[in-house]
């Protein structure tokens, strides 16, 4: 009975749900210009693998959504250079940065992940988080 319960176990596949994806924004003030409407942000991302099986993030995709409306899409390989193997109970952090040209906007997006054991990959949702100038909302 032990065996075929690991067995089950071991191929119970990473999903989703494993993996846990938090950002922190941060307004750069020192590097952006009201007047040149020019906005940076600087922005961490933590990829927490609860799963039992390592993943590698092997692409990004953002849409990053203008004060104004407008919309642009960025799509890549990895992140930061790197395609990161992260194992179960591991995380990953890094920091990346976005100019926008409204003092407020949004970025969401996906990560394609794969599942090491199963060589199956999957996408990881990226929930909406708010750029904007401190006082500008509330």
């Amino acid at each position: 009975m032990e065996n075929i319960l690991k067995s089950v176990l071991e191929n119970v596949l990473v999903s989703e749900a494993d993996i846990v994806v938090s950002v922190t924004p941060n307004y750069r003030g020192g590097e952006s210009s009201a007047l040149e409407g020019r906005y940076v942000f600087s922005y961490t991302v933590t990829v927490h693998n609860q799963g039992d099986h390592s993943v590698q993030l092997m692409a990004r995709y953002w849409k990053i959504t203008q004060g104004s409306g407008e919309c642009q899409e960025v799509r890549g390989k990895g992140v930061v250079g790197q395609q990161p193997l992260i194992g179960p109970g591991q995380r990953f952090r890094y920091t990346s940065r976005a100019i926008l040209q409204t003092p407020v906007g949004v970025m969401e997006g996906a990560y394609t992940l794969l599942d090491i054991a199963h060589q199956r990959a999957f996408e990881q949702p990226i929930a909406p988080f708010r750029l904007a100038v401190p006082h500008q909302l509330h």
